[in-house]
């Protein structure tokens, strides 16, 4: 059945890019609500922005929401990777600013006050998007691909020059709370070359290296507290990935490989998938197939304090 929050949970923060403050309050909802941002800072005209692909205003360094009354919200990613990660199909998001409080830079702190208030069930069957063909976009040097899967897949690759990042790649499968286990902590991140330029472009105005994101300089690591996977980049564009894909509107079955893939090509994927006919179905779910949804099985011990080092 469909899922919501059993209460709302309210987080506080400035945003990564416009280093705006922004109080956040996540809210339960109806079945087939499904997910909406509301900025409660905007009285008048329309301010209700469906969490869906093709509201998505496409930039490169974060996800951000645009409705046809040009009311926006940015950086939506982190949260709704965590929405999805839970398995909540249903929520109101009220926001009094235009961007999504960055945090700590992952989803780690948006996992654990969703699930401290606990998830409810709705009276409403959960429907899945199966993805049926094979369908692939690439741009610049960057690919990304859907195919055919009986649930959700991330397969990601990475190459930087950066030697503490070098290449990286990695494979999971998201069923049985796998996202909170191994991905929802992985911090935001970007090379020390590109910082200046994105603040004199005013972007990463709210950026702290070692408080929200991790900066690497050729072998160094600004992090604050080291790094909490030793493969902490590309574990967080798998969790950047996850974002963008619940702005489908209904949980996808299928199997995603990005390579050196963002999130404006992530959502180019999703428009050619929309796009092909035949290529994905909406069905309703049988129990074996919840059994395999993001968030089920997902148990409190499980998730990772906001606070982890390892390398």
């Amino acid at each position: 059945m469909q899922n919501t929050l059993k209460a709302s949970v309210t987080f506080e923060g400035a945003g990564l890019h416009s280093g705006q403050p922004a109080r956040m309050v996540l809210k339960p909802a109806a079945a087939d609500h499904g997910i909406r941002f509301k900025r409660t800072d905007i009285a008048l005209g329309n301010s209700v922005i469906p969490a869906r692909w093709d509201y998505v205003e496409r930039t490169a360094l974060c996800t951000r929401l645009v409705n046809a009354a040009g009311v926006s919200v940015s950086t939506v990613e982190h949260v709704m990777a965590a929405l999805a990660g839970c398995g909540v199909h249903n929520a109101l998001i009220e926001i009094d600013g235009p961007e999504v409080p960055i945090l700590d830079g992952s989803s780690a702190l948006f996992v654990r006050g969703i699930m401290q208030k606990g998830v409810r069930r709705l009276s409403a069957p959960v429907q899945v998007l199966q993805v049926l063909k094979e369908v692939s976009v690439e741009k610049d040097g960057a690919k990304a691909t859907i195919l055919p899967c009986d649930r959700l897949m991330i397969e990601f690759h990475i190459d930087f020059a950066e030697q503490a990042i070098g290449r990286q790649s990695k494979t999971l499968d998201l069923r049985n709370g796998a996202f909170a286990r191994e991905l929802c902590d992985s911090r935001t991140f970007c090379r020390r070359a590109d910082v200046e330029a994105m603040q004199a472009n005013g972007l990463a105005l709210g950026g702290v290296p070692g408080e929200n994101a991790v900066v690497f300089d050729g072998e160094e690591v600004e992090s604050g507290e080291g790094l909490r996977h030793s493969d902490e980049p590309v574990r967080h564009k798998m969790l950047d990935a996850l974002g963008d894909l619940a702005l489908a509107g209904a949980p996808l079955m299928g199997r995603y490989i990005g390579e050196r893939a963002g999130h404006a090509l992530t959502n180019t994927l999703l428009r050619a998938l929309f796009a092909t006919p035949g290529a994905v179905r909406l069905v309703e779910c049988d129990a074996a197939m919840v059994a395999r949804l993001p968030g089920q099985g997902l148990v409190w011990g499980e998730i990772p304090a906001a606070i982890r080092k390892v390398a």
